[in-house]
């Protein structure tokens, strides 16, 4: 009996794991069916470009959504990404942690468990963090 209680045991804890792992890993998302998110040279907009690429990459479920705050992160929104000091530092995107995560400087490369941003999208965020980091 208790053979069984720890096997059972241990399949429901390798099924969560696999459940976090898929619902982190973009699976529901199949390659090429999303229109690519594509950042203009200057005036990065928050609401235009930041915020859709957060939502699309960063904020999904078992990750930087409100409920799980992976890292203690939230990027559902302008005012739950610039509540922590140091993830956006306006301004100063070479030292801002969320740059230093994407482009690969810090470890674990964000986002993680999917395709990295393009230099576009990098660059797009540095950008706007360059401009202020405005909620525009």
């Amino acid at each position: 009996m208790n053979k069984l209680r720890f096997s059972l045991f241990h399949s429901f804890f390798a099924g969560i794991l696999f459940s976090n792992f898929v619902s982190c890993s973009g699976a529901n998302n199949p390659a090429g069916t999303e229109t690519p998110i594509v950042f203009p040279d200057k005036n990065v907009s928050y609401s235009q470009s930041i915020q859709p690429l957060f939502d699309r990459t960063c904020a999904l479920s078992n990750c930087h959504d409100d409920i799980t705050q992976a890292s203690n992160l939230s990027l559902t929104s302008y005012n739950s990404a610039t509540a922590r000091p140091g993830i956006i530092i306006p301004g100063d995107p070479d030292h801002s942690i969320l740059v230093e995560r994407i482009d690969g400087r810090l470890s674990p490369r964000m986002p993680l468990y999917r395709d990295t941003l393009n230099a576009n999208q990098i660059h797009g965020i540095r950008q706007w963090i360059l401009e202020g980091a405005r909620n525009n």
